[in-house]
């Protein structure tokens, strides 16, 4: 298989060496709209399989001419979402398969947006599935850590654990400390303050999906090893219209271990009006206010060096197991930030993100996920999938709830 990484940020450059190591992959590309940026991801991956090339996202045509000449049998986007369109249109006019951490981005509804969805996350890509069918092509949406591995874990739970599941949560923390910074968070900021400030969504049979405000239902969740009790709140996440799809549940929420502080800066990040993607005009420059609160703090593909503790994700399920008495179960992956950072020089969260797209990589590659159309990851078998997380070193695992 034959790789080409649109994006050489934290998550491509982890991507990018992760990769390296597997031989499935014949020649990886990694290209960005900083060619620096991009020769250094490929010169830290090493191996001689990687190279780099310099591409902006934002044109279709030069994807489409680099996914050609480099013969990429697949295209992975590991850019923030807003650069989703040109890069899965870009897929499909090279005739290469794809591969996402994010779809499409939502558009709140115009006139309710605490209770109805407007546009809903990776609504275009949903619909032009029949065209990548018909040219016998494979999208992978919504293929990282969460969603992705959190999807895995429950198509395991519904083929296995399960014999009717009435909620999927999936919840995500992590006890992560970063020396002397005030503020930073562990992933990109412009992609946190999109899905932390829209309004999340909830899937429940009886109702479909509906919207709440931003950080709603707070819970106290404790996760394993650890990691301990963390307050818990709602969320935007592409799970919980994901999983309905493929699975039949009764309830998907996504809830994230944000921490009160962190909860705070968003609000005033959003009240400041900080959180707006609309260009204004400073001093005759016209700047996009997100992207300024992007650039002025840490980049977080950098801090691991000043990063110390594990982040956790999964997915409780609740209903009746295969036994037909009641079951709650827990499965999830805990990534030191240590361990990431000895083996592979990447700290953890932007790992864990990183090496659930290159183990579906390398489903594709194998033959045990096969199929076409815009899918995904609980529309394949979960076993080969999960065994193959185990080799890489950060083993997922079940815990039994009360």
């Amino acid at each position: 298989m034959r790789l080409l990484v649109v994006g050489a940020g934290g998550v491509g450059a982890a991507i990018v060496s992760i990769a390296a190591r597997r031989s499935v992959f014949e020649e990886i590309v990694v290209a960005d709209v900083d060619a620096d940026r991009a020769a250094r991801a490929a010169a830290r991956a090493g191996g001689g399989k990687v190279r780099s090339a310099k591409v902006d996202a934002t044109f279709r045509t030069q994807l489409v001419e680099l996914a050609r000449a480099t013969r990429a049998d697949v295209m992975v986007n590991a850019c923030d979402p807003r650069f989703n369109p040109p890069i899965f249109d870009a897929a499909f006019e090279a005739g290469c398969h794809y591969l996402d951490m994010a779809m499409h981005m939502s558009v709140p509804h115009a006139t309710d947006p605490f209770h109805q969805p407007g546009v809903m996350l990776g609504e275009a890509q949903f619909a032009a599935s029949e065209a990548w069918e018909a040219r016998d092509l494979l999208a992978i949406v919504g293929m990282g850590v969460e969603p992705g591995f959190s999807d895995v874990a429950a198509r395991y739970a519904s083929d296995h654990l399960f014999s009717r599941i009435d909620e999927v949560g999936v919840r995500d923390g992590a006890d992560l400390v970063i020396e002397g910074v005030g503020f930073a968070p562990t992933f990109s900021i412009w992609t946190t303050i999109e899905e932390c400030l829209n309004p999340p969504l909830v899937y429940e049979r009886d109702r479909g999906w509906f919207t709440t405000e931003p950080f709603s239902e707070p819970e106290t969740f404790v996760f394993p090893d650890g990691i301990g009790a963390l307050t818990c709140v709602n969320v935007e996440h592409e799970e919980v219209l994901l999983m309905p799809r493929w699975l039949d549940v009764g309830r998907v929420t996504f809830k994230y271990g944000l921490g009160d502080e962190f909860i705070d800066v968003l609000r005033t990040i959003h009240l400041l009006g900080l959180d707006s993607t609309k260009p204004v005009n400073v001093r005759g420059m016209q700047v996009s206010p997100r992207d300024l609160v992007a650039a002025v703090l840490p980049n977080p593909a950098e801090l691991g060096d000043r990063m110390t503790g594990r982040t956790c994700a999964g997915s409780l399920v609740t209903g009746l197991g295969v036994d037909g008495n009641p079951r709650r179960t827990y499965l999830y992956q805990v990534v030191d930030n240590e361990w990431t950072m000895r083996e592979y020089g990447h700290q953890a969260v932007v790992w864990q993100t990183a090496v659930h797209p290159v183990v579906a990589l390398e489903m594709v590659a194998t033959g045990e996920w096969t199929g076409a159309g815009v899918r995904g990851p609980e529309a394949f078998r979960p076993c080969p999938f999960l065994d193959l997380v185990n080799e890489h070193g950060a083993p997922w695992a079940m815990e039994e709830r009360t």
